[in-house]
């Protein structure tokens, strides 16, 4: 039976100039995005330029990365307070000034600094933009639909980022790459103003200070932890001690959360009992996304042998299928399909895309490719559907903070896929290389075979006849091995979300306007009816009295 289509809005419907704003806010989330990847073949140049120590350049790496995740939800709090359209264009000048600093950098001192400021940038644009995504667009189908190519719009920009670089690159020094954002952001700063209205708490209260240093010292030690678990292809003491600390002062940190007025995180945001479940479902859909191209684009360029630039472009091919994923999963929930079992597909679509690359061996491109792609598709899915969830579910005073908690889920989701699926990779892939090559080669060259496939290809470069051949091809194959385990544990991860979310979810209804849901058209309604913030209706509980006779009165009296 078709299902019936469901009116689905809560407010007036947003017009041309709210779509426009939409546009102008997708600039930011773009550009954040392709930060991430955009200095993939930047390196060998900054190495050539500046002369950093392996130390430094591990922090030009880093350093954005742990700015952004830090400060998420200091900047998601602060601009409910202030107001985020004001955080916004204070984020975006810091951005615009920090990229012109890092693009003319003389020394890996002042790339550092300048890096760690767009960090900053980064934490105030992306709570901000989604924010203001949610106080644009008061139509519930309307903002589904937005907050489906804002998660396709944000999965293509690391993609789109790599491939800027090279092209950068190819025709520009170093710093061009930084150069990209200038024009992006001044375009921002000219046009928000004009589009975007205000938005902030009322009546936010006092900022809780003691809370910022807080939420860093428990999000960056767990950040660190988990990369240079990822880094070390295994756990090691420092990592894992790093990882416990940080949770115990997370611990901390929730406490103080849950016993003050003026927390940053206000516990009014879990009202909604679909919430908390949608932060957790994001970050293992960040956990599959993360864990996947950990191991495809080391495969392009080491396994197949493409340069970084044909690498980067191939990896753009999955990008197609992506864009289209997640506003057809907001028209399906729209048209009256159930949204936890919608949400339960995406992730085992994503099963099936993970399963279709542990079919890959050492030369299968388009087994990859197309791997790649139905595991993107079903993981954007899952994120626009929970993220429209989680953000449609708060009262639009809190929007900021809500959005602040969902990034810092996929920083911790992204982090936790690299190292696990990376720690199991890297496993197999030394158990058999160690199997393989034995004592067939020099100790010093066989302990940096046995770290990773790019030691490797580097050390068969240099051998000659065929010991460098059987060391590339053992190496390959034992790359390939280990990326096949590891994507068979992934999509054993992504069926226990889907059931994870058929659970949680199953009881959930849609998120409706705060701080009441109003019943579906057609729904049977009855005197007593009330509502639950974010559920749907249900009778209330009202014990009938017996009717009172004349002879009971005057017993009591």
């Amino acid at each position: 039976m078709t299902p019936t289509p469901i009116s689905t809005s809560a407010g007036p419907r947003a017009g041309r100039k709210e779509w426009t704003a939409f546009v102008v806010l997708m600039l930011p989330l773009l550009l954040v995005s392709m930060d991430v990847s955009v200095l993939y073949f930047a390196v060998p140049a900054i190495s050539r330029e500046l002369h950093p120590s392996s130390t430094q350049q591990l922090w030009i790496f880093d350093i954005y990365g742990f700015a952004l995740a830090g400060l998420l939800i200091t900047m998601g709090a602060l601009g409910d307070r202030v107001g985020r359209r004001k955080l916004l264009l204070f984020g975006a000048a810091a951005f615009g000034a920090a990229s012109v600093a890092a693009a003319y950098a003389q020394s890996a001192e002042t790339l550092i600094a300048a890096r760690a400021v767009l960090g900053i940038g980064g934490a105030t644009l992306m709570p901000s933009t989604m924010a203001l995504i949610r106080n644009l667009f008061l139509d519930e189908k309307q903002r589904a639909t937005a907050i489906g190519i804002w998660s396709s719009a944000m999965a293509g920009g690391i993609a789109l980022g790599s491939v800027l670089s090279g092209v950068m690159i190819e025709h520009f020094w170093w710093g061009s790459v930084f150069l990209i954002n200038v024009p992006a952001m001044v375009l921002l700063l000219a046009l928000v103003p004009l589009l975007v209205p205000e938005f902030k708490d009322p009546k936010p209260g006092a900022f809780d200070l003691p809370s910022v240093p807080l939420s860093l010292a428990a999000v960056l030690p767990v950040i660190y932890g988990l990369k240079k678990t990822a880094a070390d292809n295994g756990v090691s003491p420092i990592p894992l001690l790093s990882i416990l600390a940080g949770l115990a002062i997370g611990a901390v940190f929730i406490r103080r959360q849950r016993t003050r007025r003026d927390a940053m995180i206000s516990p009014e945001l879990f009202h909604h009992r679909g919430f908390g479940p949608a932060i957790a479902l994001n970050a293992l859909a960040t956990f599959a996304t993360m864990g996947s191209a950990y191991f495809t684009t080391q495969y392009l360029q080491s396994v197949l042998g493409k340069g970084p630039l044909e690498a980067a472009l191939w990896s753009l091919a999955p990008a197609v299928c992506v864009g289209v994923a997640g506003p057809a999963a907001a028209a399906v929930v729209q048209r009256g399909a159930d949204r936890a079992q919608v949400i339960g597909a995406g992730f085992v679509t994503g099963a099936i895309g993970y399963g279709i690359l542990a079919l890959a061996g050492t030369d299968a491109l388009w087994t990859v490719l197309i791997g790649a792609a139905v595991l993107a598709s079903g993981i954007v899915m899952v994120m626009s559907l929970v993220t429209d969830m989680a953000i449609g579910a708060v009262p639009p005073k809190r929007a900021g903070s809500a959005a602040a908690l969902l990034e810092t889920g996929q920083e911790f989701g992204g982090a936790m896929g690299m190292a696990l699926l990376g720690s199991v990779g890297a496993a197999v892939y030394r158990s058999d290389v160690k199997d393989s090559l034995g004592d067939g080669l020099p100790s010093g060259a066989l302990d940096q075979v046995h770290e990773t496939l790019g030691a490797a290809v580097a050390v068969a470069g240099k051998l000659k006849g065929r010991a460098g051949e059987q060391t590339l091809d053992t190496a390959r194959e034992a790359f390939t091995h280990g990326m096949r385990i590891a994507c068979g544990a992934g999509a054993l991860v992504l069926v226990a979300a889907a059931v994870l979310a058929l659970v949680t979810l199953r009881r959930v209804g849609p998120p409706g306007p705060w701080p009441g849901v109003r019943p579906r058209p057609g729904m049977r309604t009855w005197p007593g009816m009330r509502t639950w913030p974010g559920r749907c209706p249900r009778p209330a509980r009202v014990r009938p009295r017996p009717a009172r006779t004349g002879r009971r009165t005057a017993a009591r009296r």
